[in-house]
C-alpha cells in the first residue's frame, strides 16, 4: 500500500528546524504540485536548487515531516523555480509514479497543505490563526481556540457469501475499476456501526461476523481507512442499489472479481486477499 514505505521510516513527529540545503520543498496551487519534469521518476526541489528562497520558519514556509534524514518542508509561496528542471503537475502522478515513498511524501503533503490552507483564520471569531511553536497547530490568541489537522474515519467492507465477494463502482466518477463498498463514519456511532450503515444505505443489505483486516492513512482523501471483512446476514443476496452514490454492484467469484490497477490502496489489497483465497467465510 502507498504507506509501505520500508526500508524508509516515516516520521511524523513534530520537530520544526531550520531546512538544510538538501531539504525538500513542497509546493501546491490546489491539485498541482511543483516536481520533476522527469515522466516515471519523481522528484521534488531541494533548497539547493532554488537559489533565494529563505529559510525561516514562517506561516508561509512550514515543516511538515521527515523520512529518514530527509525533511519536507511545505511553502505557501511559489518559488522561484527553473522550468526545465521542475513543473507544476496533477497530484494524481502520486498513484503510480516512483520511488513510492516520494509519492507517498507527496501526497501525505498535499493533505496537510489543505489543512493549512483552510486553517488561515478563525472559524469563530475570524482573526488571524497563530502557528503553534510546540506541535502541528493552529491557534486563535483572542478567542483561544486551538485546530488540529483533520482526520476523517472511514470504512472499506468486502462483503462475503457463497464464495463471492460484492462489489460496486462509484457514480459520478471518471475512474471504472470495481471498488469495495465505503463510507465514511458519521458523529456518535462506532465504527462497526459505520460498516453497518454504510453497506445497508448503499446496497440494501444485513451483514454479521465483522472481521476487522487492517487501516491504512488515505491522503488523498484525508481519511483514515478501516477494512473489514462481512458475511451477509441471510440468504436473500438482492441488491438494492443508492443510484445517488453507485453506479452498479454485483457479486463476483474469485476467478471473476477485477482486480484494481494499482497496489497503493487497502481496497485493492482486500480485493486479492479474496482472489487468492487468503479470506473464506
Amino acid at each position: 500500500m502507498i504507506q509501505d514505505i520500508a526500508p524508509h521510516i516515516y516520521h511524523n513527529e513534530y520537530r520544526p528546524a531550520l531546512p538544510a540545503a538538501d531539504s525538500f520543498l513542497l509546493y501546491f496551487e490546489g491539485e498541482q504540485v511543483l516536481a520533476g519534469c522527469q515522466k516515471d521518476a519523481l522528484a521534488f526541489p531541494r533548497f539547493q536548487e532554488l537559489p533565494g528562497t529563505k529559510r525561516e520558519l514562517s506561516s508561509e514556509l512550514i515543516y511538515l515531516f521527515s523520512i529518514d534524514n530527509c525533511s519536507f518542508y511545505l511553502s505557501r509561496q511559489c518559488p522561484s523555480f527553473d522550468p526545465e528542471h521542475f513543473q507544476m503537475k496533477s497530484i494524481r502522478i502520486f498513484r503510480d509514479t516512483c520511488p513510492g515513498w516520494l509519492s507517498f511524501a507527496g501526497i501525505t503533503a498535499h493533505q496537510l497543505y489543505q489543512w493549512y490552507d483552510s486553517r488561515r483564520f478563525c472559524g469563530h471569531c475570524k482573526k488571524p490563526l497563530v502557528h503553534s511553536g510546540k506541535e502541528r497547530m493552529v491557534y486563535c490568541p483572542d478567542c483561544g481556540i486551538m485546530e488540529y489537522p483533520k482526520i476523517s474515519p472511514a470504512v472499506i467492507v468486502g462483503i462475503l457469501h457463497n464464495g463471492r465477494i460484492l462489489m460496486s463502482k462509484y457514480a459520478g466518477r471518471t475512474t471504472t475499476h470495481y471498488a469495495l463498498i465505503a463510507g465514511f463514519a458519521e458523529i456518535g456511532e462506532t465504527i462497526e456501526e459505520t460498516v453497518n450503515r454504510e453497506v445497508y444505505e448503499e446496497v440494501g443489505l444485513h451483514v454479521k461476523n465483522l472481521h476487522y483486516y487492517k487501516s491504512q492513512p488515505w491522503s488523498f482523501s484525508g481519511s483514515l481507512l478501516f477494512g473489514f471483512f462481512a458475511e451477509l446476514d441471510g440468504e436473500d443476496e438482492t441488491i438494492t442499489l443508492d443510484t445517488q452514490e453507485l453506479a452498479t454492484a454485483d457479486w463476483f467469484t474469485r476467478e471473476e472479481a477485477p482486480a484494481q490497477p494499482s497496489d497503493i490502496s487497502l481496497t485493492s489489497e482486500m480485493i486479492w486477499k479474496f482472489k487468492n483465497g487468503e479470506v473464506i467465510f
